[in-house]
């Protein structure tokens, strides 16, 4: 792992302000749910505090405070939103609502920073005990378990509706979109834009690609189907507020869970970069990382100066801190427990993470 957001910072102090937007992902909200033998409904909805959390408000002071970093990109499953005795749609649990409305106003109102609202489901709603493959794919017709892509779009307008007046949230509209057909992405995509903007909410809107949103993968075909490329750009915003959320590891396989960095950013954005340019579009990376070492320090340099070099990215996120993973770690470490960017984060050994 990264030894400490302040370490990134300083690989990212050279900086213009370009980049509108830094922090950090927020994991654990989605936390509390596998089972080995992928059976719906387990840990759901979990206990609070114990199977999954949102953010530790001592260590946002300390990225805010200290780090000075600005966004926050916080995870939630849908199923805990949405019960699924409720189905995917406007009615909320409202209790869960409440955990996490604490958690996106303590960022935003408390400490000033911008939040993105991260539903952590891989467009899938119903059965996240095995992510990121088990759910029914969000809009699939030929599945009579999924929910459709008119469910998603009353789901959007419901959670912006609630948020529209705090100009420091940011919507996320799904994360790492994967094995579907990329019209579909783009027709959920659409269906939460309008959802949001018929809310009301004017705020900044975050469209995810297919492939888990790669942007190494960006004009290539996404698990044999077509390019994101091909879709994406037909996005419409009638206030034009929203960019593209990119996801891009350095590992061999783009994974993020090794520890040998080898993949060059500069390199591996060229394509999705003249596609911004092309369609006058702008992205954000929500998230990125690499091992502790020299080597993956290099990589990293590498991308967050590619960003600045090039107007169409406007922030990032790193994966990932959060109240729960403990010696765990989110990223980038071939399995070994090294701790996360979470403030005082230790290895299993107990050195610093």
């Amino acid at each position: 792992m990264f030894s400490s957001i302040p370490s990134l910072l300083l690989l990212a102090a050279g900086a213009t302000a370009r980049i509108y937007y830094a922090g950090v992902a927020e994991s654990s909200g989605e936390f509390g749910v596998y089972s080995p033998t992928a059976t719906p409904g387990t840990g759901l909805p979990g206990r609070f505090g114990v199977d999954y959390a949102f953010i530790n408000e001592s260590t946002i002071d300390v990225f805010v405070d200290q780090d000075k970093i600005n966004l926050f990109r916080v995870a939630f499953l849908l199923e805990r939103m949405c019960p699924l005795e409720y189905g995917l749609g406007a009615k909320f649990n409202e209790t869960h609502f409440g955990f996490y409305k604490d958690a996106i106003d303590y960022i935003t109102i408390t400490k000033g920073a911008y939040a993105i609202l991260d539903p952590h489901n891989y467009m899938r709603y119903n059965n996240p005990s095995q992510q990121p493959g088990t759910g029914s794919v969000i809009g699939n017709t030929s599945d009579p378990m999924a929910a459709t892509t008119i469910d998603f779009e009353l789901f959007w307008y419901e959670l912006a509706g609630r948020f529209k007046d705090n100009e420091k949230v940011i919507f996320g509209i799904m994360n790492e979109p994967h094995d579907m057909p990329t019209t579909l992405v783009l027709q959920n995509d659409q269906a939460a834009i309008d959802g949001i903007r018929k809310s009301g909410a004017r705020q900044l809107i975050l469209a995810p690609g297919n492939g888990y949103t790669g942007g190494h993968a960006w004009c290539q075909s996404s698990q044999g189907d077509e390019p994101s490329a091909n879709e994406l750009y037909k996005i419409r915003d009638p206030i034009n507020n929203t960019a593209i959320d990119i996801h891009e590891y350095l590992d061999y396989d783009f994974s993020g869970q090794h520890s040998v960095c080898n993949q060059s950013a500069p390199a591996n954005l060229a394509c999705l970069t003249s596609w911004l340019q092309t369609y006058q579009l702008k992205a954000m990376i929500t998230e990125f990382g690499g091992d502790n070492n020299t080597m993956c320090d290099q990589y990293i340099d590498q991308l967050l100066q590619y960003m600045d070099d090039n107007d169409e990215y406007i922030g990032w996120t790193a994966w990932a801190a959060g109240p729960l993973w403990g010696t765990s770690s989110p990223c980038c470490t071939d399995g070994r427990a090294l701790g996360s960017l979470e403030p005082g984060s230790h290895a299993s050994d107990g050195s610093p993470s």
